[in-house]
């Protein structure tokens, strides 16, 4: 007994049901052609993950529904072929029910749905807001595929015994779960890590179906995979790209083993760069921007997201912009056109002392008197967004912000100044990772856009916001290394004060970094989206209230 299993490790659009549609009836064909019994997409394939409010308009679920129907009808003719396609399907009309729909596998053969499996656990936590949409359910699904019995499971029924249990007990052979996991630093080992708990506990082998793509701040990196009963890693997808993943069910001594090629696994910063260029491209295309562009200052962060948006979208679609202020330094700007060259990307200079004396002129009778402070810094940054706001009105290509994930947990950074673009590329990057990756890219070409990118001077001066004379970052902030990693304690890992003070930290410091967290609430609530790429960003899965008096 052979039994040959597809994953279709694809990129899709969220609501573009018909363009969903077409892309799993190419994926199917492919397969069949190459001799695939079992095609397994990836969770909620056909509307796309997350769709998020979308789930409740009926309208949403019908035209999800007719795109299962166009599936069918498209691949009644893939004789032999099985298809496990994810998709929203609409509760019973007077179900008792308060949400509008199941997270659902529809198992498909020679045109007809033969039974859909409705997910059983149902994920609150972090980014995910399942039990405001969907309805679980508690029936297992075991379908025969070319004599092997394959126990269907949705993402998170796999992270939990239960389910996995109960298909076993409902004389599952093989178990396949379809997942729409989103990236985050480590998460595809700790998924290897739970399936193979699963695998232990059932003693079944399991092949894991994962989406791959960019959606608003969340990420997919695919990395699709196999176990065998004994826990072996059998198989496994590249990340970050588009795959038909292909592994074999062979029978051996009366078990099932899996056989598949196997791709390595690359570092944390090579991982880390991969999603924050998909995000970036995906958020790009998919939102039909014809390019990019950002602010260019010759300082670290702008050099490091100059270089994410070329391996993103191509030299000939980014442009960057250098705004130099009175306190602009000479090799700020030297720096930055030389980056400019070397990535070969539209560069412009557009002077804001002009508008700078300007705003100063306009109030200079409201502000006798008084001494220049971050007031004065504030409006050149805001000089600044405004220009580049303007450039993107004009031509079309959306603003980058360049803040990284220290200045957003502290409010180092202007509201309605460098906060202001349409997408937050590093929103989710601490600084000290910041010059990690730069070193990573410039001694690394994973794109073919060029090797070592970034001029040197970037990555070794001192990082200043250049917004009044001799400016350090470090003159309003701890050192980088001691702010990160209290914002990597306090808002990623939820610990108390007390015990990050317990830990070595200093309680000045660790006061200080907590207060400034709670105080810039207002700030990051206006910020654009970006890229998540750690246990807890600054987005969907960090809900706190702007007023409040507690700080845990």
């Amino acid at each position: 007994m052979t039994l040959s299993i597809c994953t279709a490790q694809l990129n899709f659009v969220v609501g573009d049901m018909p363009g969903n549609a077409q892309k799993i009836i190419a994926a199917a064909r492919e397969a069949h052609a190459q001799g695939a019994q079992l095609l397994l997409t990836p969770e909620l394939a056909v509307c796309g993950y997350a769709a998020e409010d979308l789930f409740l308009r009926p309208a949403f679920l019908a035209a999800c529904d007719d795109a299962v129907k166009t599936v069918a009808r498209e691949t009644a003719g893939l004789q032999g072929l099985v298809i496990v396609l994810g998709h929203p399907q609409a509760v019973a009309p007077g179900a008792p029910a308060f949400s509008p729909c199941h997270n659902a596998a529809s198992v498909l053969r020679d045109g007809q749905v033969e039974q859909t499996y409705f997910k059983r656990e149902l994920p609150n936590y972090q980014v995910f807001d399942e039990r405001r949409y969907f309805v679980a359910e508690q029936t297992p699904c075991v379908v025969d595929v070319a004599g092997v019995r394959v126990g269907v499971l949705i993402c998170e029924d796999a992270w939990f015994p239960a389910a996995a249990r109960d298909a076993a007990a409902a004389g599952a052979q093989l178990l396949a779960v379809i997942n729409a996991s989103p990236f985050h630093l480590g998460k595809s080992a700790e998924r290897e890590q739970t399936m193979r708990e699963r695998v232990a506990e059932t003693g079944l082998p399991l092949i894991y179906a994962h989406l791959v793509g960019g959606q608003d701040e969340v990420v997919f990196e695919g990395r699709s995979f196999a176990l065998n009963a004994n826990g072996t890693v059998a198989g496994r997808a590249p990340g970050f790209k588009e795959n038909l993943f292909v592994a074999r069910a062979q029978s051996a001594q009366g078990a099932i083993e899996l056989v598949a090629d196997v791709a390595p696994v690359p570092s944390a910063e090579a991982d880390l760069w991969d999603a924050l260029v998909l995000g970036v491209r995906d958020y790009v295309g998919k939102n039909r921007f014809p390019g990019a562009l950002l602010g260019l200052s010759g300082g670290i962060d702008s050099a490091l997201v100059l270089a994410i948006a070329v391996d993103a979208l191509g030299a000939d679609k980014v442009r960057a912009v250098m705004m130099p202020s009175p306190y602009t330094a000479d090799i700020s700007w030297i720096d930055a056109r030389d980056m400019a060259e070397r990535l070969n990307v539209r560069y412009d200079e557009i002077s804001i002392k002009p508008q700078f004396e300007a705003f100063k002129a306009a109030l200079a009778t409201e502000f006798a008197g008084l001494p220049e402070d971050t007031t004065e810094e504030n409006l050149q940054a805001r000089i600044r967004g405004t220009l580049l706001m303007a450039l993107s009105n004009k031509f079309g290509a959306v603003v980058l912000t360049t803040g990284n994930k220290s200045e957003m947990a502290t409010g180092y950074c202007t509201l309605y100044g460098d906060m202001a673009g349409g997408f937050a590329v590093i929103k989710d990057v601490a600084k000290t990772r910041v010059f990690d990756l730069a070193r990573w890219r410039n001694a690394n070409d994973p794109y073919g856009t060029g090797t070592n990118p970034i001029p040197d001077r970037i990555i070794t001066r001192p990082p200043s916001a250049e917004l009044r004379p001799d400016q350090k970052d470090q003159d309003s902030l701890p050192p980088y290394e001691v702010l990160d990693a209290i914002v990597a304690r306090y808002m990623e890992n939820d610990e108390p004060i007390e015990s990050i003070i317990a830990a070595g930290f200093a309680r000045a410091d660790v006061e200080r970094v907590t207060r400034l967290i709670k105080l810039n609430e207002y700030k990051r609530r206006q910020a654009p989206v970006g890229v998540r790429v750690t246990r807890r960003s600054f987005g969907k899965d960090w809900r706190y209230p702007i007023t409040s008096q507690f700080r845990a």
